[in-house]
């Protein structure tokens, strides 16, 4: 689990079962360890962690342009699992260093935060996408009919995007890809009041 929301954003899910959860940063929105019922393995910073034949590799960005002088530090997590990479953004509030952007290369699914507020807004988020270039997107952290009402919704990171006909998913299931993606799929997944 990545960043568990609490039900005070507006969602209301059973708690979830998991094996390791990160955390970006230490906010309200980001942190609700407390909706994992089962014992877990934290990881919440930079560094290189294998867990359960899990490899996670955590990279320090920050949370706005300043080096974190504002809203502090953000860690970019890429966790490989099963031969998929999958990467999570958390609130990058910054385009990516070259280094930064070489120790979460190749992944095959990108979550980018895209609603604006204390994170990326659409357009930072698309260029966020381009320079990465993952497999499949998938949009965090934007306005629902349940939750994040100071938000942007996906909508404009769709235009940005140039995918304007994207139905929500129930469900991804991921599997990497042999060869290559002729360019990045943008998934929404469903949001309902009873997950996220």
């Amino acid at each position: 689990m990545m960043d568990p929301v609490p039900r005070s954003k507006g969602f209301r899910y059973n708690k979830q079962r998991a094996d390791i959860v990160t955390l970006s940063h230490d906010h309200p929105g980001h942190n609700a360890t407390e909706m994992v019922s089962s014992e877990f393995k934290l990881v919440d910073g930079p560094g290189e962690y294998e867990i359960s034949d899990v490899f996670i590799t955590g990279t320090r960005t920050y949370h706005d342009n300043e080096r974190g002088a504002v809203k502090g530090r953000n860690t970019v997590y890429v966790v490989e699992v099963e031969g998929a990479s999958i990467c999570h953004l958390g609130d990058v509030g910054h385009e990516l260093t070259d280094e930064q952007q070489e120790a979460i290369s190749s992944v095959d699914v990108l979550l980018v935060p895209v609603g604006g507020g204390p994170g990326m807004d659409a357009a930072a988020a698309a260029a966020m996408v381009n320079q990465i270039e993952p497999g499949v997107v998938i949009p965090i952290q934007y306005r629902t009919e349940i939750g994040d009402q100071e938000l942007d919704d996906v909508d404009k990171f769709l235009q940005e995007m140039g995918a304007s006909d994207v139905e929500p998913l129930e469900k991804l299931n991921v599997r990497r890809s042999t060869g290559d993606a002729p360019e990045t799929s943008v998934v929404v997944l469903a949001c309902s009041a009873s997950g996220r």
